[in-house]
């Protein structure tokens, strides 16, 4: 029997994933998942976060998932490890990847134009343009100005529309690979490129070669999925008064790239397992080398963890951020949509990693990634 929001397109039959029982954790290990389920209750109380859930994976098991509070404030129904949120811009990481599938497959290459497979794409300088690559559009290095036209994506604006019509009206900021500005509108444009190179769209390309493979039985990148799903967390808005809750947006579905996604922590732990290696018939790890690699520095822009890495300590890969801290680094991003924030970090050598799913957002939300990495460190690998 399928989960409550497990979705199965009728071109691809479903078939379960059947997960392998875990290994007894080592005592340190042990102490690391109390102490964080501890942390995270405590932190849940004195910010008074309506809901959430998080995951936790090492060595290719995922070794805790857990809910904390509720889908709904005022509700009794409590969020589990199943309960689907809205993932926002963590969406952007199952870009890059998935376009480093289809690289490995040769239909594209990551220096490919972008015109070659969607020739509508333009700018103000049509000679920039042409040479705009793929690694541009997923690096966030178009040239076009910070978050170009991300307010028309909230209005409702076809991605079309906002190629064809605003993009020739925004004065490039600098040369295509020369600097970094964020983007959402610029970033989907991925999802045409990949429509060209596969005559597959986005949402079928992402279903098939990562949803199915990896068994996210509850994972989707629609409106209509997230809507008819029974067991889902609802977005809250915190006011003078206390959370507000409103009903999931329609908005960016339509930009599933940049922020379309829906999902539990049950499938970002899977997620997870595919990130740090553990799908290799799917993903290698010469592809997964190809999709983190730093493209460029990332300093200019507000800090990611002001307390945690230094200012110039951040770049940007393909849909991931890439965090150095002292010898380690980290692959992240954080999202927000509809009121949904998420993170999600994992360190490849140390073969371990967390996302968290929140239905509002609050001062855990930016504390819940530092703070266990610090304990992993503390608790497992000083011993």
């Amino acid at each position: 029997m399928l989960p409550d929001c497990a979705y199965a397109p009728a071109s691809e039959p479903y078939q379960k994933w059947t997960d392998q029982p875990a290994r007894t954790p080592s005592p340190e290990i042990a102490q690391l998942i109390q102490s964080y389920d501890r942390f995270f209750q405590e932190g849940m109380t004195q910010t008074g976060t309506p809901g959430a859930a998080v995951v936790l994976v090492k060595d290719g098991e995922i070794i805790f998932t857990k809910g904390y509070g509720l889908r709904e404030t005022g509700k009794p129904d409590s969020v589990d490890a199943h309960t689907v949120f809205r993932i926002g811009s963590l969406s952007k990481g199952f870009a890059g990847v998935l376009t480093g599938m289809i690289t490995h497959s040769g239909k594209l290459h990551w220096d490919d134009p972008v015109q070659q497979f969607y020739p509508e794409f333009t700018l103000a300088d049509p000679k920039q343009a042409k040479r705009v690559a793929v690694r541009h559009i997923l690096s966030q290095t178009t040239g076009l100005p910070y978050h170009a036209f991300t307010n028309l994506i909230e209005q409702g604006y076809s991605l079309s529309t906002i190629v064809q019509q605003y993009f020739p009206k925004a004065r490039l900021s600098a040369k295509e690979g020369a600097f970094y500005s964020y983007q959402n509108a610029a970033f989907c444009v991925i999802e045409e490129v990949l429509r060209g190179a596969t005559q597959l769209p986005y949402p079928t390309l992402l279903q098939q070669h990562i949803f199915n493979a990896c068994g996210m039985e509850t994972a989707s990148c629609d409106y209509a999925s997230m809507a008819a799903c029974t067991n889902k967390a609802l977005p809250h808005f915190s006011t003078g008064y206390g959370w507000r809750t409103e009903p999931v947006s329609p908005h960016y579905y339509d930009f599933a790239a940049a922020g379309g996604v829906n999902a539990s922590a049950t499938d970002m732990g899977k997620w997870l397992q595919m990130l740090l290696g553990g799908f290799p018939e799917f993903v290698d790890n010469t592809t997964l080398d190809e999709v983190f690699a730093p493209v460029i520095k990332t300093s200019k822009e507000r800090r990611i963890f002001p307390h945690w890495i230094g200012r110039d300590d951040a770049s940007y890969a393909m849909g991931w951020r890439v965090l150095q801290r002292g010898p380690d680094t980290y692959l992240y991003h954080g999202g927000y949509v509809n009121g949904y924030r998420g993170e999600i970090a994992f360190n490849r050598k140390e073969n371990v990693g967390i996302c968290v799913l929140f239905n509002g957002s609050s001062a855990l939300c930016s504390q819940s990634v530092p703070q266990f990495f610090e304990l992993y460190d503390a608790l497992v690998r000083a011993h």
